[in-house]
C-alpha cells in the first residue's frame, strides 16, 4: 500500500461552528464632535487634494471642496499608504494638512493630543501572539494600531507638535506634513497614520493634500506653504479613486467605500446595564451576552445598530458613512451585579465572529484559525480585582476572521456583589469590523 506523502495531504476547511448567546445593541451613542477622516483613496498615487472643507469659491475644480467650518473641538484622523509598485516611482510623497482663518480675529487652533507613525520604521506589520500584556505600549503592529495605543494610554505629545498654532485672520497655516518614504524599501510600500484631537477659537477649514517632495541632492525636501496653498487652489481630487460605495439600506452584496469627509463623533460612550434605566447589568451561573463593537451595514448581528458615524459631508464617490469607525473612543461603563447566591466567575472578551446581520441567538466562529487578521488592537480594563486592589490592564489583541479570543478580564463575584469595570479601546484603521463585546459567567466549580 502506498503512503501518502505530507504534499498529498490537503488542509482541512475550516468549518463553522455555532456559539449560543444572546446578542443585545451597544448601550451608548456617539458624542457631536467632528472627525476631519482622510481615507479616500487609501493608496496615494498622485499629487492633489484628498480632503477639502474649504469653500469652493474661487477653487479651479470647486467640487473638490466641501465647505465645511469646524469651531470648538474636533479631531483630524488620516490614514493613507504610498505603493511605489503602483506609481513605479520611489519618489517620497508627503501627506499635509493645512487650516485657514477666514475671520477678522486670530483663530487660536489648540494640539490637545496626537500621534501619528509609519509602517517603516515606527511600526511595522508583525507576528504577534493572539493576546499579549501592553501595560507599556510597546506591543503593536502597524501605524494604526501604534496611534490608538498611544492614545489609549494617554501618552504625552511628541516635542514636534506645539500646543497651540495662531492663525492670523485670513491666513493659512499647516498643522502637519509628514512624508510617507518608500526610496530604500522591498518592496516599496509604507503606510502612513495619524490621530489629533484639538480645538480651535474662530471657525477654520481644513485641508488634507499630497505632494511630491523637492529633490535637494539625496534628500527629498518638505514642501513649503505656497506650494501647499498652489495645489489647494488649483489641484482637483487624488485619482485614481476608490471604488464607488453602493446606496445605503441596499439589500444586495455592499460596497462600503473609504471615507473621504467630516464624520459626526469622536466618542461612543455608554454604560452596559439591564435596560435604559437600570442600574447594574445582573450575571449569574449561565449568563452569556454579546454586544457589537463598531457594528456596520449588514454586520449588526441581527441587533439592527449601526455604530457607523453619520457624515456631516463627504464626496459622493465615498462612504455614506463613517464604516468602521476608526479613531473612534470606545468608553465603556459595565456595573456588574452578581444576582444569585453562589460565587460566579466572570469573564469580558472582544471577539471576532463571522459577519452577520440575521436575528439569531448566536454567533459563528471558525473551529481553526482564518489566515486574514481582523483585529490588531489594545483594550484597557479598569476594575477591582479579587484583592481589592485596582487593576489598570491593557491587553494587545489579534484576532483572525471568525477567532474567539480568550478573556481579557476575569474575576470572582461574591454572592449579590457589585463590581464595576470600565473599558476603553480606540478603534483601530489596521481593523475590519464588526466585532462584539462578550460577557460570560459560570459557577466557581466550572
Amino acid at each position: 500500500m502506498q503512503m501518502a506523502s505530507a504534499d498529498d495531504v490537503k488542509p482541512v476547511p475550516a468549518q463553522i461552528v455555532s456559539e449560543q448567546m444572546e446578542i443585545r445593541a451597544l448601550p451608548g451613542k456617539l458624542n457631536s464632535i467632528p472627525m476631519f477622516n482622510s481615507n479616500s483613496p487609501e493608496v496615494v498615487q498622485n499629487e492633489g487634494i484628498l480632503l477639502s472643507t474649504f469653500p469652493p469659491k474661487g477653487m479651479k475644480f470647486p467640487a473638490a471642496h466641501l465647505n465645511h467650518s469646524f469651531n470648538g473641538a474636533f479631531d483630524i484622523f488620516f490614514h493613507h499608504i504610498s505603493n511605489g509598485m503602483l506609481t513605479k516611482s520611489n519618489k517620497t510623497i508627503f501627506i499635509g494638512i493645512v487650516a485657514h482663518n477666514p475671520n477678522i480675529q486670530n483663530a487660536v487652533v489648540r494640539i490637545d493630543r496626537a500621534a501619528t507613525y509609519l509602517s517603516q520604521p515606527d511600526a511595522p506589520f508583525k507576528a504577534l501572539p493572539p493576546s499579549a500584556d501592553n501595560t507599556l505600549g510597546d506591543v503593536y503592529a502597524g501605524p494604526g494600531d501604534r496611534v490608538m495605543s498611544d492614545f489609549l494610554h494617554e501618552k504625552a505629545n511628541d516635542p514636534i507638535w506645539p500646543p497651540t498654532i495662531v492663525i492670523p485672520p485670513h491666513h493659512t497655516r499647516i498643522i502637519a506634513a509628514f512624508p510617507i518614504p518608500i526610496k530604500t524599501l522591498v518592496p516599496p510600500i509604507n503606510g502612513l497614520s495619524g490621530l489629533i484631537a484639538a480645538s480651535t477659537s474662530q471657525p477654520i477649514y481644513l485641508a488634507s493634500l499630497a505632494l511630491y517632495g523637492k529633490p535637494d541632492g539625496d534628500i527629498e525636501d518638505v514642501p513649503e506653504l505656497a506650494e501647499w496653498d498652489k495645489t489647494l487652489h488649483e489641484s482637483d481630487l487624488v485619482h485614481p479613486r476608490e471604488k464607488v460605495p453602493t446606496e445605503p439600506d441596499t439589500k444586495a452584496s455592499i460596497v462600503y467605500g473609504r471615507v473621504s469627509g467630516v464624520s459626526n463623533g469622536t466618542v461612543w460612550s455608554g454604560s452596559i446595564t439591564d435596560g435604559p434605566n437600570e442600574k447594574f447589568l445582573s450575571v449569574k451561573p449561565g449568563t452569556r451576552l454579546s454586544y457589537p463593537i463598531s457594528s456596520i451595514e449588514q454586520g449588526t448581528f441581527g441587533t439592527g445598530q449601526i455604530q457607523s458615524a453619520d457624515m456631516l459631508v463627504h464626496y459622493p464617490d465615498t462612504a455614506h458613512h463613517s464604516h468602521g469607525n476608526y479613531g473612534v473612543h470606545y468608553a465603556l461603563q459595565i456595573p456588574l451585579h452578581n444576582t444569585n447566591d453562589i460565587e460566579t466567575v466572570v469573564t469580558m472578551h472582544l471577539q471576532t465572529p463571522l459577519k452577520s446581520d440575521q436575528p439569531k441567538n448566536e454567533l459563528q466562529f471558525y473551529d481553526s484559525p482564518s489566515t486574514r487578521v481582523f483585529y490588531r488592537g489594545t483594550v484597557r480594563a479598569r476594575y477591582l480585582n479579587d484583592d481589592g486592589q485596582n487593576c489598570d490592564k491593557y491587553t494587545h489583541l489579534v484576532e483572525n476572521r471568525g477567532e474567539r479570543s480568550g478573556p481579557i478580564v476575569q474575576f470572582l463575584l461574591k454572592a449579590g456583589e457589585q463590581r464595576n469595570v470600565a473599558l476603553d479601546l480606540y478603534y483601530p484603521p489596521d481593523a475590519t469590523p464588526p466585532q462584539v463585546l462578550t460577557i460570560k459567567a459560570f459557577p466557581l466549580t466550572h
